[in-house]
């Protein structure tokens, strides 16, 4: 099977270092050509708790150097998806499956109208990785990763990328209600991100102030009645709790929001809790905390004279 992951950020480069290891033919298409050209020189450097490690992988920034592939997974930012996506058309075939395992709500959709829905696979990812340079991540922690279709259907394609995952140590099940799990990943980072994208704390420092920690409960509530509205069941019954014990869970981690904040990088707020504000307008139900959230975090953006 031929596999190219686009994008070559913490997520790609952990999946492409992983996958690495199967005897599947794998490639990564990257944007600048300057990123491709270190990292085919160097390799991927995967920093673990047990040592680091170096993976070769094929790396280019042109996407027909690479041929028709078997699957393609999306790794890019939200906001760069419709345009990640149409670079890589040379590399989608009729017969090519194409995953996405980013944050947010959409981009099933966006993928779907550039390459045709019946291609697309929704994913998630519990898996932790940071960038700390071109091509060198931390594998910060592991976790599971979930695969469907949005119309709930189980070819047998995605069964054969459920095997190959696994082997390579990327634990992986499929589900049939692929919206339910986007939603309620969703969830989580409305009341996680933003928060650790203004304050500049850990996941698990939110739990420990009594601010924080109202804001995180108000935010949650809030994406909570927007979902109860859509009629979307969410994969946990106490929605608070569960936000809260990944915090725990987590609590070392910084999140991908604070990373960009940090690295002056644009963030996914508007995929985030920017779904919510834009629902909650659609639905005229009132969401002022997320309104406040992703707010803070477009002037943190504005802030850094990138954007």
């Amino acid at each position: 099977m031929k596999i190219v992951i686009v994008g070559a950020g913490a997520m790609g480069c952990l999946f492409a270092s992983r996958l690495s290891k199967s005897r599947e033919e794998i490639w990564i298409l990257e944007k600048k050509k300057e990123r491709a050209l270190k990292i085919n020189q160097q390799g991927i450097v995967v920093e673990e708790d047990s040592g680091s490690w170096n993976a070769k992988v094929k790396v280019t920034a042109e996407a027909k150097e690479i041929g028709k592939a078997d699957l393609a997974i999306i790794c890019v930012k939200a906001y760069d998806t419709k345009e990640a996506v149409s670079a890589s058309k040379p590399v989608i075939g009729e017969d090519t499956k194409v995953v996405t395992l980013q944050n947010g709500i959409g981009n099933i959709e966006i993928i779907g109208e550039e390459v045709g829905i019946q291609k697309v696979i929704g994913g998630i990812t519990n898996q932790g990785a940071t960038l700390i340079d071109t091509g060198q991540i931390k594998h910060a922690g592991r976790g599971e990763t979930v695969l469907g279709r949005i119309d709930g259907k189980i070819p047998v394609e995605m069964r054969a990328i459920r095997e190959i995952f696994n082997k390579v140590g990327l634990e992986t099940r499929i589900s049939r209600d692929i919206k339910s799990l986007l939603w309620s990943k969703l969830i989580i980072n409305v009341g996680v991100n933003a928060l650790t994208a203004i304050t500049r704390l850990n996941n698990g420092k939110l739990l420990e102030f009594e601010g924080t920690r109202r804001i995180l409960r108000e935010a949650v509530t809030e994406a909570v009645r927007i979902a109860k509205r859509k009629r979307i069941k969410l994969d946990f019954d106490d929605p608070l709790a569960k936000v809260e014990a990944v915090c725990e869970a987590t609590s070392a981690n910084i999140s991908s929001m604070l990373q960009d904040i940090l690295r002056k990088k644009r963030t996914e707020i508007d995929f985030i809790n920017g779904v919510i504000v834009r629902l909650g307008q659609e639905l005229a139900i009132p969401v002022p905390v997320n309104t406040i959230l992703a707010d803070l975090v477009k002037t943190l953006e504005s802030h850094q004279g990138r954007f």
